[in-house]
């Protein structure tokens, strides 16, 4: 495996010039800022989405997704004459394909998107065009269905155009920095699509950026996901055990976590998110390998929704028509994003059980769910349930909730409060992983 960062170009000799120098197919989370961050770095980039409504919002320069100084950046590339967003794609040096690849309901991986993505840009090809995929896929996709769908709806030879797989790695709220300055991997098909790639991720990356091959960059993206997940999984477990002993896993973690080799990450109510929970389905449909520590954890991890729920229900045994204010439907604190959150599953389980259910979160943009304020929320409501550490959590006063709410249970799912002064303020407090001072129902 190569390492190499070079300043250099967009593309490689012998490209053909169109009027765009990259096409980004898919204006999403990932595809968004990565097209916004070329075009700050002086390329001419096409956006493309299939809705409608979105690219036209897109060429008036405002954002779907709220990441901090993305709607800034894409105001100022629209009127430096450097993005433009668009229906379908344009002949260009370069393609990313950075579109949704979800999975069933039989859990199987749904590739539609990216199918229907290369058939749309397979006809703009030209001997030399480079062509990266970036969404997480199966290993293998890029080398199999991946080109084959190129090669069936383009008159170019294959052998004449360049493929790799790049996948992203960033963090919501943080994307335009991690953009820039992680470490990038880069996998073509061959040596000279590595380079191609490379070269182009030079026009912006400031870390280092890794070359080698397709299917190990592919590999790369999904260990990077399973790594967290099977973490979280061996965290949920713990706090599981920590429970039944009597004693706190937050205190017993950070203790841990002083051994120079020890990383134990945090428990939680469940694993949400758009990459995480796929990741483990993505390594099963690329290989026939038993991986039994992996879907051990995934499967620890899948149930916690319904830990969590089990417990509410045992604290609002005794409470007459509750009614609960869920704290945060965010997948993750800090970010506004509600895809594939655990809430969606505790919500359903408490309004299943007979509960009325209020949420509030400060930051989420997409959420399935009517969203209510602070004070609203927590007006009459017999019990707080924080599913999601975001910071503004930790500051809300108790006494203050004391005087709105009805009822004095507190579920602290992400070890976000001060324990102590919400003990002071009459609360009942339980927490995730600690069986030093739990409620009884």
């Amino acid at each position: 495996m190569a390492k190499r960062r070079k300043e250099s170009p967009t593309g490689s000799k012998g490209f053909y010039k169109p009027l765009f120098d990259l096409c980004v197919v898919g204006q999403g989370h990932i595809g968004l800022p990565t097209a916004v961050t070329f075009a700050a770095a002086d390329l001419s980039v096409l956006g493309v989405d299939v809705e409608a409504q979105l690219v036209e919002e897109l060429n008036n320069g405002v954002t779907h997704i709220t990441e901090p100084g993305l709607q800034d950046s894409l105001q100022a590339v629209i009127k430096r004459g450097k993005y433009k967003a668009a229906l379908n794609p344009e002949p260009a040096n370069a393609f990313i394909v950075s579109v949704p690849s979800p999975i069933d309901e039989n859990n199987q991986p749904v590739l539609d998107y990216i199918l229907a993505a290369a058939k749309a840009i397979a006809p703009h090809l030209r001997p030399g065009s480079l062509v990266i995929l970036e969404s997480t896929v199966p290993p293998g996709t890029t080398a199999g269905v991946f080109v084959d769908a190129l090669a069936a709806n383009s008159s170019v030879n294959s052998s004449e155009y360049l493929v790799a797989h790049c996948p992203e790695r960033v963090l919501p709220g943080q994307i335009l920095h991690e953009l820039i300055h992680n470490d990038r991997v880069v996998g073509g098909l061959t040596a000279e699509a590595s380079q191609a790639a490379l070269q182009l991720y030079c026009n912006f990356v400031k870390g280092e950026i890794v070359v080698t091959n397709a299917t190990t960059a592919e590999l790369v993206k999904l260990s990077e996901n399973i790594y967290r997940d099977v973490n979280i999984g061996l965290a949920n477990e713990l706090a599981l055990a920590a429970e039944s002993l009597g004693v706190d896993v937050w205190q017993a973690t950070v203790i841990a976590n002083r051994h120079p080799r020890v990383n134990i990450h945090q428990p939680g109510p469940g694993v949400g998110g758009y990459c995480i929970p796929v990741a483990s389905v993505f390594l099963a449909a690329g290989t026939d390998v038993s991986t039994p520590t992996i879907d051990g954890a995934r499967y620890v991890n899948s149930i916690q929704p319904q830990r969590a729920s089990d417990r509410l229900n045992e604290l609002l045994a005794n409470v007459d028509n509750p009614v609960v204010a869920i704290m945060g439907v965010a997948y993750k604190g800090n970010v506004g994003d509600a895809r594939a959150t655990p809430a969606d599953s505790i919500i359903e389980n408490l309004k299943k059980a007979g509960a009325t259910v209020k949420v509030h979160d400060p930051l989420a943009t997409n959420s399935n769910h009517d969203l209510v304020s602070l004070e609203t929320a927590l007006e009459g409501a017999d019990a707080a349930v924080f599913i999601t550490d975001h910071d503004q959590f930790s500051d809300i006063d108790p006494d203050v909730a004391a005087k709105l709410m009805r009822g004095r249970i507190v579920f602290d799912g992400r070890n976000i409060l001060p324990l102590e002064k919400w003990q002071e303020a009459g609360f009942a407090v339980t927490r995730l992983g600690d069986g030093t001072a739990r409620p009884a129902p």
